[in-house]
């Protein structure tokens, strides 16, 4: 019995093996020649960069939203605001300004659709403001967390890493420091699962 039950349960596994295997470095991820630097040890790091403005990232958003309800419990899912250009600075400034505040997740998909659906061009300090007030948001403290020193360092560290990992655009995945996965589909999601298991050893390619 013991037996069939193990025949059965690798049958259905099989179909998901065969699947991961045919990802190849270089063609479906990049293979980083520097490992970066992870939050939080013993556990498997990913690390989404992205762009408010961005139209890839917005399709990949809810693929990447569905994925962190059900991650495994030994990853570590980050969100990076990409920060190479001033105005994609002021974005990454709201957001880690908001998240200070505890408030990301009430307001990431909602500045994501007042954007790309309402084609609301939400990016400076004044516009970000006048968005997040509506979600709860005091305005004096936004502005005074907006160019404080503790967001200019973390604006800074994104920077940083994303020079690191060679980042030429958003969206950009990087698992565990070592690996970026670009594209704005499930094939993301597919690719990252597939690489936190190749970082756990069950996937030697």
């Amino acid at each position: 019995m013991l037996k069939k039950l193990a025949v059965v349960t690798l049958m259905a596994i099989m179909p998901t093996l065969t699947f991961a295997a045919d990802f190849v470095a270089g063609k479906d991820y990049k293979v980083l020649t520097t490992k970066g630097p992870v939050e939080k040890a013993g556990m498997i790091e990913v690390r989404e960069f992205f762009w408010y403005g961005c139209p890839h990232c917005f399709r990949l958003d809810p693929f990447v939203e569905t994925w962190r309800k059900t991650k495994p419990a030994d990853v570590n899912f980050v969100r990076t605001p990409a920060a190479l250009n001033p105005v994609w600075e002021g974005s990454a400034r709201g957001y880690y300004a908001v998240e200070m505040m505890g408030l990301v997740e009430k307001t990431h998909v909602p500045l994501f659709n007042a954007i790309h659906e309402r084609q609301a061009p939400i990016f400076d300090e004044a516009k970000l403001t006048a968005f997040y007030q509506g979600y709860g948001v005091d305005a004096a403290k936004f502005h005074g967390l907006f160019n404080s020193f503790a967001i200019t360092g973390k604006v800074s560290q994104a920077k940083t890493l994303a020079q690191k990992y060679q980042l030429e655009g958003v969206p950009a995945i990087v698992v565990n420091g070592k690996y970026v996965v670009s594209g704005e589909n499930q094939k993301v999601i597919d690719v990252t699962n597939f690489l936190i298991a190749k970082e756990r050893g069950v996937v030697k390619k």
